[in-house]
């Protein structure tokens, strides 16, 4: 069945192909409210050599200058990998209640993969968290991306 929130996951999909061709780490975002995408953003750390600069925290930007708030309330948040610590915190913080992530992230993932701050009790705010949405296509994206690195670095 194909419902919105693939197609929203898709497009957080091409925001991951347009990070792998600057390569970035290719992990994309996007943020829906009423089923309009008011963020969109892809990885730009080394673009922009900020450690902050990972696509959910940019998107979160865009969609609070959109909103023209900082409470992204009646949000809803598409992201290729599951977020890290940081980004799980600018979640928590800017209120988004919906999160779907694509690829597990054994290493950093904070959502459900080695740990969730979204479903910590003393935090204020607690996202909903659907994990392993296209979950093969966000893996594939980045396993490609990570096997041609040490490839290249064994040559």
């Amino acid at each position: 069945m194909f419902d919105s929130h693939t197609r929203f996951m898709q497009y957080a999909l091409r925001e991951a192909e347009a990070a792998l061709a600057e390569g970035e780490v290719p992990v994309g975002c996007v943020i829906t409210h009423e089923d309009l995408i008011i963020g969109k953003a892809h990885n730009l750390r080394e673009t922009l050599q900020d450690p902050t600069a990972h696509a959910e925290v940019i998107a979160i930007t865009q969609a609070a200058q959109h909103l023209s708030s900082w409470r992204l309330e009646n949000t809803k948040l598409f992201v290729t990998l599951d977020p890290c610590a940081m980004c799980a915190g600018a979640i928590i913080l800017s209120r988004i209640p919906e999160i779907y992530f694509g690829a597990f992230d054994p290493k950093a993932g904070a959502c459900g993969s080695v740990v969730n701050l979204l479903d910590v009790d003393q935090f204020n705010h607690r996202p909903t968290v659907s994990p392993g949405l296209l979950a093969d296509e966000c893996g594939a994206i980045l396993s490609n991306f990570f096997r041609d690195i040490r490839a290249r670095r064994k040559k």
